[in-house]
């Protein structure tokens, strides 16, 4: 059993070394990969989460219970010497009791901004950190007001919940006001209007941070969408060299500012004159930095482990230029059909696929069941075995 709680202070006062139970709030494929990772490292590790059988709760030890589930919360707590979250939609109230009797060193507070669109973009700019212009709307006649002056189109967003393209709409015309605003006001949610940043590309850097404030960032991944799903992840990224530098400096100063500890994804707009605008933050690993499984000399995942232990940060060196393509339910068939027969094209196009699967149970179209990271010699040609598979065409 572990020692009793005595306080933060003292438990961030020094590393917490392998040996050590770190429990997870979630038990997704972001838990998952952590664990796999931790347990490498000499860690055990204990999962709450609702679903029987999740995905991290099929390699360590899983609560089975709601998020908001209190008790289940102390079990946690007595369990685990950290605690962590997978991801940002876990009852911020729990994480906050959690921290009266365990240590998190990520805190309820970053979990709180990061919830909340209004507030994240505020913490954003109080970093000294570019968004897009935003409105708080609370009306259908501050939509209008707001869409007036932004410009349109624009972007309504509920300022909680909603992921890959849910809770958001886009308006193009002023008729299409009323209806976006009905159908986001009906969510109960506060709104968010955005002004529509007009980009070249979208980029994301994933910035680590120790509760000792040492901070070390991914090389930038260039991110593709389709359907507002993520779908590629290129590294290098293909924009100039001084846009790279930016968005790094920019993540590690948001990471900074927000007192971050472990990872923080932090999304960005490339405008065609090489502005950065930040759009959204993760405080955990991310889809986008999947590549570092096999790209880089430290993981994502190992990266997160140490930051929150508080050890010292692995290199975040690239190793290999490197494709990062999501597999969805509707994609899984076949490439699971492929990966059991000699792949021609990837020897053909001198790259190296590497798969992992996520354990799910059921695959639903658009649910995110794996990824593949091609390691190549240049991205194109990891682009090409996407294109030429036509595993993911678009029908």
């Amino acid at each position: 059993m572990r020692q009793p709680y005595q306080n933060e202070q003292t438990a961030a006062a020094k590393p917490h070394l392998p040996g050590t139970t770190i429990g997870v709030l979630g038990g997704g494929q972001l838990g998952r990969m952590i664990a796999l990772e931790g347990v490498r490292m000499g860690y055990s590790f204990v999962t709450l989460d609702p679903a029987p059988q999740s995905p991290l709760g099929q390699i360590a030890e899983q609560i089975t219970a709601a998020y908001d589930d209190v008790e289940a919360a102390r079990q946690l707590a007595e369990k685990a010497d950290v605690i962590t979250y997978e991801f940002e939609n876990v009852d911020a109230n729990v994480a906050a009791l959690l921290e009266e009797q365990s240590y998190v060193p990520q805190g309820s507070r970053l979990l709180y901004t990061t919830q909340h669109r209004l507030r994240e973009k505020a913490a954003i700019e109080a970093a000294g950190v570019p968004v897009a212009p935003y409105r708080q709307i609370r009306s259908l006649e501050e939509l209008t007001s707001a869409a007036a002056e932004l410009g349109l189109p624009c972007v309504l967003k509920t300022a909680t919940g909603g992921y890959d393209g849910k809770g958001q709409a886009v308006i193009r015309r002023e008729e299409e006001l009323a209806a976006a605003y009905d159908t986001l006001a009906s969510t109960g949610a506060e709104l968010v209007l955005e002004k529509f940043v007009k980009f070249a590309c979208e980029i994301s850097v994933i910035a680590a941070r120790t509760p000792s404030g040492r901070i070390k960032s991914f090389p930038p991944a260039e991110n593709v969408h389709v359907n507002n799903i993520l779908h590629l992840s290129i590294v290098p990224a293909r924009v100039p060299d001084e846009v790279l530098k930016r968005a790094t400096e920019l993540a590690e100063r948001v990471a900074a500012g927000l007192n971050a500890v472990g990872l923080l994804a932090v999304e960005m707009f490339v405008t065609e004159e090489g502005e950065l605008y930040v759009n959204e933050l993760a405080p955990r690993p991310h889809n986008s930095g999947h590549y570092t499984m096999e790209a880089c000399t430290t993981s994502q995942f190992e990266q997160h482990v140490r930051a929150i232990c508080d050890l010292p940060l692995g290199e975040t060196t690239l190793l290999t230029p490197v494709v990062m393509v999501n597999v969805l339910g509707q994609h899984l068939e076949e490439v699971i059909g492929r990966f059991g027969q000699p792949d021609e094209l990837a020897e053909d196009l001198g790259i190296v696929p590497k798969l992992h699967l996520y354990g799910k149970s059921e695959a639903k179209v658009n649910r995110k069941m794996g990824h593949i990271n091609l390691l190549c010699a240049d991205v194109q040609s990891g682009l090409d075995w996407v294109e030429k598979t036509k595993i993911w065409r678009q029908d």
